[in-house]
């Protein structure tokens, strides 16, 4: 189940992007745009066998390219890179009454490859509605466990402790995102909030029969706001 919901996200996110490369020419657009990016993410892991959590918030931020080729019917079409730092991790959910927290922070430089789909006003100032989808890569670059002075993990159930002290294993991550949002195109440059979610496709942890975690994959509901200008319209 879970290789054919992966292999459907793969074809559609491929399918989304050849769009503005092979569909019929309707209308020809060229515009270049660069900017900046930044915002939250509420990230969590998913875990197998699973582990109580509370979402994190971390930061993100980095860089954007744009390249707009056409107009196809009333769909705005193009192309979006990007190049983040992104904050992950998780905050576990610890019901016993030793009193302890935990959390890990995970820090990735993130490569998203974007199909960009957009409806609304096509040249000149005015609003957009955007649509973004497509693969997205990241490394490993850091991570960091934090815990309460008085810290008691003989107290937790044995399915639980496997992931304390141990490091990431894995240090690629691939996946597919997605997110839709609004732009305001104004004289000054162009204004883009957008929602946006991750869902993670490889483990960070090693997933052999003889591992504790069959399952160990990033996921995160973000919110940014871009800024771009116009380098060629």
């Amino acid at each position: 189940m879970r290789k054919q919901f992966i292999i459907a996200l793969i074809g559609l996110a491929g399918s989304l992007i050849s769009l503005p490369l092979h569909a019929q020419l309707q209308d020809e657009r060229s515009n270049f745009s660069i900017g900046v990016n930044g915002g939250v993410n509420l990230s969590s892991v998913s875990f197998d066998p699973s582990i109580p959590q509370k979402s994190m918030i971390t930061p993100s931020f980095g860089v954007t390219a744009r390249y707009i080729s056409e107009k196809y019917f009333k769909m705005i079409c193009g192309l979006q890179a990007e190049l983040n730092f992104s904050q992950r991790g998780w905050t576990e959910k610890i019901e016993d009454e030793s009193g302890d927290t935990y959390m890990r922070k995970m820090n990735y430089v993130e490569i998203p490859l974007l199909a960009h789909l957009a409806f609304g006003k096509d040249k000149g100032n005015g609003a957009r509605f955007i649509l973004n989808l497509g693969p997205q890569i990241g490394f490993l670059l850091s991570e960091k466990e934090t815990y309460s002075t008085s810290w008691h993990p003989e107290m937790r159930p044995d399915r639980w402790g496997n992931e304390y002290g141990k490091k990431a294993e894995v240090k690629f991550d691939y996946g597919i995102v997605g997110g839709a949002g609004a732009e305001i195109r104004t004289g000054i440059g162009n204004f883009l909030i957008e929602a946006r979610y991750y869902f993670g496709l490889s483990d960070f942890y090693h997933s052999t029969k003889k591992d504790p975690f069959s399952r160990s994959a990033h996921s995160y509901i973000g919110g940014r706001v871009t800024y771009l200008f116009d380098l060629k319209k």
